[in-house]
């Protein structure tokens, strides 16, 4: 089947979304099959508003350089497809421009809205082919191992916590308690990654806080008690979606929380929550870091092994749609731990697009405020090796596109 192909990226960046999509653009513009291969700008916004661009003239390099450069440089949006005339109109607008393949980057609403434009081609008798490609720093998708963008972040924010948890060491005289917030909405995936950061018992973190765990405040204040009078001080990691035994979020009593357009709350503001818990019931000075979305835009600490997984999550993407699959999410399967060893599978996106995955509950320590050597030897091959990146002057050095804007066909 020849004809034009369009990328796309959705949701939050990662530090490796990039690598997906230079995987997807070096391997379409190699293929006969494919005529054309432009990017959407800003998602599926991008193709309702008819704002694809030419990635067929951009620079080379500048495809390359997708491999070291962060966040999404194509463009990405949050924005639900809630409508039948929505769905028809993307449709449209890829019959206008000759577009035969489509390649969407993202998590469980893009699978949705990759699955749904397949389905209504096929109904209208449209030879058209749609394949999901992986990524959410949360590592909550079904169906594979693990998610591109998920290595990265932890290898990152474990590593600021090891640097916090030394900064407390030396000033637990003055600030005894440090609480670092962590990203992750239902699931405790990017808390329990900062725990590869201790490598003895006075190691940080000395507490992480999951959302599978009903906080228990009195549970807590014993811990921290603990740990402040065997080593003087506390460094806690709560993961913004941490909640209370009755469903609601630690922090969701404020009252200042909106919702995105999936009806997502917003979150942020559980490690403020638990700073001034620390400070009430505990009675000592506390500090309290969100390091929000820096934790996953750091390329300039990027895993090496996330970012050959993404590269290839995008290659296969293209490999198997021209091959004729279609309506499928590459993923990832790991074969052995030690040494690592994986490869890539597929899953249907309608089935993707329905699931999440929770932290397994048997990777939570007894005590409910840390992980067990399970989790430590599934974690610790997604973080190794680091990605080169180009310096220029003292500074990483990041590529933006030209963004030549195409006309219909």
């Amino acid at each position: 089947m020849k004809g034009n192909c369009v990328v796309a990226q959705s949701g939050g960046p990662t530090a490796v979304i990039n690598a997906s999509a230079c995987g997807v653009i070096q391997e379409a513009l190699k293929s006969p099959d494919i005529t054309g291969v432009y990017a959407a700008h800003n998602g599926i916004l991008g193709i309702l508003n008819e704002a694809l661009f030419d990635l067929g003239k951009e620079d080379p390099a500048d495809i390359e350089g997708l491999k070291t450069t962060p966040s999404a440089a194509l463009g990405s949006c949050r924005y639900k497809v809630k409508t039948e005339e929505d769905y028809g109109k993307i449709l449209a607008v890829f019959k206008k421009f000759g577009v035969r393949y489509f390649f969407y980057i993202g998590g469980n609403d893009s699978m949705d809205t990759a699955d749904k434009v397949n389905r209504l081609a096929r109904r209208e008798g449209y030879e058209f082919r749609a394949m999901g490609v992986p990524k959410t720093i949360d590592n909550d998708l079904a169906f594979t191992d693990h998610c591109p963008g998920y290595g990265s972040v932890i290898k990152y924010l474990a590593t600021m916590v090891m640097e916090a948890g030394r900064d407390t060491e030396a000033l637990y005289t003055a600030d005894t308690v440090n609480v670092i917030e962590a990203m992750g909405r239902n699931a405790g995936w990017i808390a329990a990654g900062t725990a590869l950061a201790k490598r003895s018992e006075e190691d940080a973190p000395h507490i992480i806080l999951l959302p599978e765990v009903p906080f228990d405040p009195e549970a807590f204040k014993d811990r921290v008690n603990h740990y402040l009078k065997t080593i003087r001080r506390c460094v806690i990691v709560v993961s913004e979606g941490t909640k209370n035994p009755d469903g609601t979020y630690i922090s969701e009593q404020k009252g200042q929380f909106a919702k995105d357009s999936f009806g997502h709350v917003q979150l942020g503001g559980a490690a403020n929550y638990i700073k001034a818990l620390v400070e009430s019931e505990v009675k000592v000075k506390a500090r309290f870091a969100i390091p929000s979305t820096i934790q996953r835009a750091g390329a300039h600490f990027a895993s090496l092994t996330d970012s050959q997984e993404a590269y290839e999550t995008g290659r296969q993407a293209v490999r198997l749609a021209v091959a004729g699959e279609s309506g499928k999410m590459v993923t990832l399967v790991r074969e052995s731990d030690a040494p690592y060893r994986w490869s890539t599978g597929l899953a249907d996106l309608s089935q993707v697009a329905n699931g999440e995955k929770y932290f397994p509950k048997e990777w939570i320590g007894a005590d409910g405020f840390s992980v067990t050597e399970g989790f430590l030897r599934y974690a610790w091959p997604l973080i190794q090796g680091e990605v080169p990146v180009p310096i220029e002057g003292g500074l990483p050095r990041y590529i933006r596109f030209k963004k030549h804007f195409v006309k219909s066909a």
